[in-house]
């Protein structure tokens, strides 16, 4: 087969994978995908060849749409603030539609992506290297002033963990919306700079 052959073959047993996990409510082994297909085990194999690489291929699906409004997103023309929102917000979108139309199978892919974290590491390494991005654009907008890109990307992934973040959304889903999201994104381009605001320094506490 042709390496276009092996990855068209890669993402059509993926889908099929997971089609199947969520029937079953449980991880997809090459074993199992095969008697499901009614394909030879050989022939998955000869696609997946170790059982982590069905598992990464699964990954892949599963980020698919979320990177690919991160790409759409980055190669829009909007100014930095809209865009930072956009970034964001089409993903968590994207991430609560997923857990509302199915919270198990959801909530199994949050745990496979906690037992298996290595799978994912690259996409979210690639969100961050968009932030970074966004994050220059900004400044050289006038925005996030004297603060280093890294420490920039660090406070600001903070600050909206919740809308990214797989399982808090499963928690706490009624909670967060596009408007909140909104307000946060603006507080991040009005306020978010390195200056000694006041808060900070203080040794204990004392009565007013």
């Amino acid at each position: 087969m042709s390496d276009d052959d092996i990855q068209e073959l890669r993402s059509r047993f993926a889908r099929e994978a997971m089609r199947l996990m969520e029937r079953r409510g449980e991880e997809v082994t090459r074993t199992k995908l095969a008697a499901e297909l009614g394909v030879a085990r050989a022939r998955l194999d000869a696609v997946f060849p170790e059982e982590g690489d069905l598992l990464e291929a699964v990954t892949g699906e599963w980020f698919a749409p979320k990177l690919a409004v991160m790409d759409e997103v980055m190669a829009s023309g909007l100014p930095p603030r809209r865009k930072m929102y956009e970034f964001i917000a089409r993903r968590f979108l994207l991430l609560r539609q997923n857990y509302r139309d199915d919270p198990a199978t959801f909530n199994l892919y949050v745990e496979m992506g906690e037992r298996y974290f290595e799978y994912a590491r690259s996409y979210i390494d690639l969100a961050d290297h968009y932030l970074c991005e966004l994050i220059a654009e900004a400044q050289a907008e006038g925005y996030l002033q004297g603060l280093e890109v890294d420490t920039a990307l660090s406070i600001i992934n903070q600050m909206v963990n919740c809308y990214l973040q797989p399982y808090m959304i499963a928690m706490i889903d009624e909670r967060l919306s596009e408007e909140k999201l909104a307000l946060i994104v603006g507080a991040i381009f009005d306020g978010l700079n390195a200056k000694d605001g006041g808060a900070g320094g203080t040794q204990d506490i004392r009565a007013a």
